[in-house]
């Protein structure tokens, strides 16, 4: 009768507990279905999360709360109203938190998948719909405060998503390899190669008649109906080039850096086998070996480079940044003449140009600095005055040109008036300033 009596209880308790969880469900259910909830409602719902933590032990049910997790911040943002700000909706969804929601949506979905019963699958997807441009948002922010690891998480979130949209797994990348995570770069980049990713594509633009600004169409079909309706107009098309290069090349420095050499030999060979009309390659596999410092192979394939495509301005433009990089100061100006010679117009040439011969004034103005007062002295200040001015004046159409090209570029605009303030161009700096 006791072994009886132990056993009602149990099952009581465990009928209790069943209850207690779909009751929780259910008021998670009730708020999260609302279009406007309340303050009051947020409390509710993470009231009901904390109690279910104690209660879900079946499986369904602890899925049921990685998913109702998942979307609390949704729920967050959804009670602050419509008049949200960026601001405001940036100090629920940080970059830890838009993490944890992606894992949450993956992981039910996946669970999903695996049993085959759809219950909230649907609603994950349309959810995805609606977050990705509020997550894209959050990205650019990120990218635009110079937080790139951080841009870097939510853009592979964004990925893990949204699998199709690839181009985000390479934001991802770029950026992770711009704050030196390496690991993550080398994983993402490697992922792209796997999948024989290009970012080869058109973009369809067309100017928006009221705004007077371009925009782009996901179709051609889709760019021309608003053409033909009449609200947009002057239609042209975009094409951007493969990213294969890049990829690899990527991936080849993050090796030599990590000082897995023949694997980043090894990654610039498959690297040309898969794109072998990609010519942007050979500056990859130049790279590789000036890092190695083996100048006779560096050497050979610059000169491939140039036999290949002689007019190509930004391939002769990188062979001038890999000499600067290098200390190779007078290879590197004769590469950004030869670019400028292709096209006049470059504005990194212009501006890289122009800077790599400002570095020669170091050398005057430590000089400068250690004359005395003597006859003798001051003879030689003369002299080193006169060869600056004149360093200086051969700057000047480099940097004229190239805040002619870009006027809002800041450090074009701040080193061409540190000129003028140098030959004393007084009318010129008012000049320039006026135009600010």
């Amino acid at each position: 009768m006791k072994i009886k009596h132990i056993l009602l209880t149990t099952a009581i308790l465990v009928s209790f507990s069943s209850f207690a969880q779909k009751e929780e469900l259910k008021a998670l259910k009730k708020i999260y279905a609302k279009d406007a909830p309340k303050p009051a409602d947020v409390q509710e719902y993470r009231a009901n999360l904390t109690k279910l933590e104690g209660l879900a032990t079946e499986e369904i049910d602890k899925v049921a709360l990685v998913y109702y997790k998942s979307v609390f911040p949704i729920v967050e943002i959804a009670a602050l109203g419509q008049t949200a700000t960026p601001a405001q909706k940036a100090q629920i969804m940080t970059t830890k938190t838009i993490v944890e929601v992606q894992k949450g949506l993956i992981e039910t979905l996946e669970y999903e998948k695996k049993t085959g019963k759809k219950i909230y699958t649907d609603d994950i997807n349309a959810k995805i719909t609606i977050l990705k441009p509020e997550l894209i948002g959050a990205a650019v922010r990120l990218g635009e405060a110079k937080k790139f690891n951080e841009s870097s998480d939510v853009l592979y979130s964004i990925y893990l998503l949204d699998k199709k949209d690839q181009d985000k797994l390479l934001y991802a990348a770029s950026y992770a390899f711009t704050s030196m995570e390496y690991d993550k770069a080398l994983q993402y980049y490697t992922e792209l190669k796997n999948s024989n990713y290009t970012g080869e594509t058109t973009l369809f633009w067309a100017t928006n008649k009221a705004s007077k600004s371009e925009e782009t169409f996901p179709t051609k079909v889709q760019r021309d109906l608003f053409v033909k309706s009449g609200t947009h107009e002057k239609p042209r098309d975009e094409k951007l080039p493969s990213q294969r290069g890049e990829i690899y090349k990527n991936i080849a420095l993050i090796l030599i850096d990590k000082g897995r050499i023949e694997e980043a030999k090894t990654a610039v060979i498959d690297a040309k086998k898969a794109n072998p009309d990609d010519k942007s390659l050979l500056m990859t596999e130049a790279n590789l070996y000036l890092k190695l410092n083996d100048m006779e192979t560096y050497s050979r394939l610059v000169g491939e480079v140039l036999q290949n495509d002689p007019n190509n301005a930004e391939l002769v433009f990188n062979l001038g940044v890999i000499s600067s990089n290098s200390n190779k100061l007078e290879e590197a100006e004769k590469y950004y003449k030869k670019a400028l010679e292709i096209n006049p117009n470059y504005f990194d040439a212009n501006l890289n140009l122009a800077e790599l011969k400002l570095r020669t004034d170091e050398k005057f103005v430590t000089e400068m600095n250690k004359l005395g007062t003597s006859e003798k002295d001051n003879k030689r200040y003369e002299v080193l005055k006169s060869e600056r001015d004149k360093n200086f004046k051969s700057i000047l159409p480099y940097l004229e040109k190239a805040v002619d090209l870009q006027p809002d570029n800041d450090s074009a605009k701040k080193t061409l008036l540190s000129v003028y303030g140098a030959l004393e161009m007084t009318d010129k700096i008012k000049a320039l300033k006026a135009k600010q």
